[in-house]
């Protein structure tokens, strides 16, 4: 088996793990016989660290099983790949719940959470097509759809609706805001460039 592969059944058989306990409390050598693998499969590839960065990671892949539809608004793009990323955690809620709370309870996990957002808005804007140029600085755009993906993970950990209504609202809002923001950014711009276009005439 290759690394990589190591590691996902190694994340899938933590997340079953913690179904029933505490994220933290994990051990790797009891991951590695929950996974149906040895302790020594995991020599010198992958630790328990290794895999809990790799949980993030594994849900951001979800976000990419789909095509998009190049037609759609970048809205309902990016609306489209997170659900994805949403319906993967599902599957495995009250593992990732257990996951979730270490990783924003701990040192540790806080320091991952800084990390990880930033790499899942990078990979959602690159899954819905958006990772060309950009109408707002980079920077702001992935800080701002991290923030939109943070306030949706919220509204999905308190979730009680198997179709995520809850979590498609919050996510929608935000997403609605971005567009705004970038609405604004625009016209703004342009009322600039109509200012000194002017001034220079004169």
């Amino acid at each position: 088996m290759t690394r990589d592969e190591i590691i996902k059944q190694g994340v899938h058989a933590a997340l079953k793990l913690a179904e029933t306990g505490k994220w933290g409390d994990l051990t790797l050598a009891a991951i590695a016989e929950a996974a149906e693998l040895s302790l020594k499969d995991f020599h010198g590839l992958a630790d328990k660290d290794d895999l809990s960065e790799a949980v993030e990671k594994i849900f951001d892949a979800a976000m990419s099983e789909e095509p998009v539809e190049s037609y759609e608004t970048a809205r309902t793009r990016l609306f489209d790949v997170i659900m994805l990323r949403f319906e993967a955690m599902e599957e495995v809620r009250d593992g990732a719940m257990s996951y979730l709370r270490w990783r924003d309870r701990t040192f540790d996990g806080l320091a991952l959470r800084l990390k990880s957002r930033a790499a899942t808005a990078k990979w959602a804007l690159t899954c819905a097509g958006l990772d060309g140029t950009s109408q707002i600085p980079r920077g702001v755009q992935i800080a701002s759809l991290g923030w939109a993906i943070a306030q949706a993970e919220r509204a999905w950990r308190e979730e009680t609706s198997p179709d995520l209504s809850r979590t498609m609202a919050a996510l929608d809002a935000e997403l609605i805001k971005i567009e705004e923001r970038v609405a604004w950014i625009k016209s703004r711009g342009a009322r600039k460039a109509r200012a000194a276009s002017a001034s220079g005439a004169d």
